[in-house]
Order: C-alpha cells, then structure tokens, then sequence
C-alpha cells in the first residue's frame, strides 16, 4: 500500500489555525468592484474577456507592454522558463532562499538549478554571490525578492551583461514594490507575479508574466497558452512545440481586477507599517529586523521578519517563535524550508545517480545540493523568524503591541 503523506496545504486552509491579538491575512479585503466584476462574466454567458482587461489593467500599472495572465505564480515562471529555450543541461543560477514554485519550470525544462548563496545577513542573493556561479553552461539568472525586498537589481544586470545571460525576476511577494523609483517585476527581461489567496494583492489563486520584450511575449502565449499549437489551413492545429494551457480564468482575472484597483494604497500603507515595526524590533537588544536597503522605495512586504544573536539567548529561534505563537502572533515560525539546496532532496538524488539532465551529458560536471552549498543562506535561516500574517490590516496600534511581544518573549529567554 503506498505511504500516505501530510500533503502540504495553501492559501485560507494553510492559515485556517492561526488565532492571536493580531490581525489575519484571512478573510482577504477585497475590492468594492469584485462581485461586480463577477457579475459581468456571469451575465455575459463566459462571453467577455475579463482576463485581457485585467491584463491590459495590469500592464498600464506597471508601465510595460505586456502582460500574460496565468492560473498562478508556479505556472508563469515555468512558461517563462520554455519560452527562453534554455537547452536541457543548461544551468540557470537561482535564488537559495525561495518557494518551490522558482523553481519548478526549470527542473521540467530540464535546466539545472545553480543555488548561489545569500548575502551576508540577508534573505537575497547579490551579484557578488552571483558571480563565483557563473560558468560557460551559465544561461539565466532568476532573481527571488524574498519577503518583497528588491534585490539590487542594477549590479545584477550588470553582471549578467558583462557575461551575456538572461535576468528575470521572482516577484510573486513584492507586487508594486520600488527599486530606485521602478516598480519590480520591470527590472530585467521578464518576471513573473502572484495573486494567490495568501499574496499581496490575493485573488482566489493568479498569476501573471510582465515584459517589455516582444518577441518572448509572443513565445510565451504560444507556449503558455496556446500549447505550441499553430492553426494550419485544412488540417487544424498542429502542435510544433510541447506546451502548457496556463490561461487565467475569467472569474479569476475579475476578481485580480477589483484587487487592483486597491493594491497600490495597500502597498504604501505596508511599506509604512514594516518600517514602523522594524524601527520598533530593531531597539530589542539582541534581535534584528530584516534590513530595508536604502534603494528599496517601497517595500511591498509580504512577511514581516527577525534575526535571533544565538548567544543573547537561552532558547532556540524553534522555540522562541513557538512563544510568540503563544503570546499572540500568529503565522510566527522559523523558515528553513526555504532553503530551497535542502528542500528539493530530490535534486540531490537525481545529481547522485546521474538521473537527466545530470547524467553527462547533457551536464558537463558533476553537481551537489543539500544545506551546505549556500552557508549564508543557512546560517541566516537557523536564527530567522518571520510570520506570514503580515498584512494591510496592520495598524500603528499593532506593530507597537507586536514589538511588546517580542520584547517580553526576548527578555523571558535572555540569556
């Protein structure tokens, strides 16, 4: 009999048990027009093209040419990933500390994952840990804005036009965040956003593919969306390239629609509130907020996180975000499944035994994954605290009662 395993739960039913003094994610604020919108595709008879007006909405926000809607996040990145025609074997250097969802196109394509490590004290990676990656099977590097914090995008793209390789952004969890006054998601070639339940700007699940390029805007509806099928006359449909059906509903686009609409004074007031609570956090001795860089304009910040100093204290980073759970802050957790080189065990596996794309060739080397490959990333996640119910519903009255519970917390356990 097969094993049955804890399947992993998302969007409201992952957060169905978190309870405290602070605000939830759920239920979601959605905006005023959503059912009305709704409405439209109902009344229509599933005529109207909802889904190209919050694609054509979409992309006069962002200042882009176009955008393609997707069912969610997973699947932009893995249309991105088909329509740059990375050749199997081919490496494509990855942010360490992400969701699955990065990398999931990739490991399909038959691209290998090439984890670069983190910046010192920090969640993203920087085209000095970039760098040392890049080797002559090098095609792309895929930029993660963890927790919405924009990675320094400028040496990034400098790097990667020193040596001729493709940039694009992860921006599932910093949707209209700035960099240097641009907004992310339109820093590179391409990047690809998510309005799953749980996200910024949540819709039922959503996701979309951003880009000023377009050639690769036309490769990716084919790919994406038409399945790589071209209308031939008196034949029909004829599938040239494998591909994907990753079209975006229309009662999904309505409702990314109405959320729109509302999305950019929600950033704006997190932006503010982030600041607020890390200002707070960081007068703890002995704990540090994640740093807000100074080119961040706005930090569309999806969790809010903590550092532990290990010798300020007696418990471990486990249980102190058990204690703030029980104090009050709900979603409070360590996060060491980010650690994408450890979680993706079958990564290692396949290196090991040589399984496609490993096997030599079409890999010209021999690869490794497991916690140790990135050191910054995992020392970094062994003292890291974030909780996932950081949301607009925070107030100045919330972000101070937090800092109180991670004070008493902190003082309980100081060592």
């Amino acid at each position: 009999m097969t094993e049955r395993l804890e399947r992993a739960k998302y969007g409201a039913a992952a957060h169905a048990h978190e309870v405290g003094v602070l605000p939830t994610t759920f239920p979601r604020t959605l905006g005023p027009n959503a059912a009305k919108y709704l409405q439209e595709v109902v009344d229509s008879g599933l005529t109207c093209d909802m889904t190209g007006r919050f694609e054509s909405a979409l992309a006069g926000e962002l200042g882009v040419k176009h955008v393609i809607a997707t069912p969610g996040c997973t699947p932009a990145l893995a249309v991105l990933a088909a329509a740059f025609g990375i050749e199997p074997g081919d490496e494509v250097i990855v942010s360490p500390i992400t969701d699955y969802g990065t990398v999931q196109g990739l490991v399909r394509e038959n691209c290998i994952p090439v984890f670069a490590d983190a910046a010192p004290g920090t969640v993203n990676l920087s085209a000095d840990t970039i760098e040392p990656c890049i080797t002559d099977r090098t095609r792309a590097i895929l930029v993660v804005h963890m927790t919405g914090l924009i990675c320094d995008m400028d040496a990034i793209n400098a790097l990667a036009d020193r040596h001729g390789l493709i940039v694009y952004e992860d921006a599932c969890q910093a949707v209209f965040g700035e960099y240097k006054g641009r907004l992310a998601g339109t820093l590179s070639r391409a990047a690809g956003f998510s309005f799953d339940a749980e996200k910024t700007m949540g819709s039922d699940v959503g996701g979309a593919i951003a880009t000023d390029d377009d050639d690769l805007a036309e490769r990716v509806r084919f790919i994406g969306q038409s399945r790589g099928a071209a209308m031939q006359p008196h034949f029909g449909r004829l599938h040239i390239a494998p591909g994907y059906a990753h079209r975006m509903p229309n009662c999904t686009a309505a409702i990314c629609l109405a959320q729109l609409e509302i999305i950019r004074e929600q950033v704006a007031h997190r932006d503010r509130m982030v600041r607020l609570l890390s200002d707070l956090i960081g007068q703890i001795p002995g704990v540090t907020p994640l740093g807000i860089p100074d080119e961040v304009n706005v930090y569309s910040c999806w969790m809010f996180g903590l550092s532990l100093e290990p010798s300020a204290f007696r418990c471990s980073a486990e249980r102190f975000a058990e204690q703030l759970v029980e104090a009050g802050i709900p979603g409070a957790g360590v996060g060491k499944y980010y650690l994408m080189p450890a979680a993706c065990t079958f990564l290692d596996e396949n290196a090991r035994g040589g399984v496609y794309p490993y096997s030599m060739p079409p890999a010209s080397r021999e690869y490794r994954y497991g916690a140790g490959v990135c050191p910054n990333a995992e020392a970094f996640l062994g003292t890291w605290i974030r909780w996932s119910t950081f949301c607009e519903k925070y107030q100045p009255e919330h972000c101070e009662l937090a800092a109180r519970i991670v004070r008493d917390v902190a003082e309980r356990n100081r060592a």
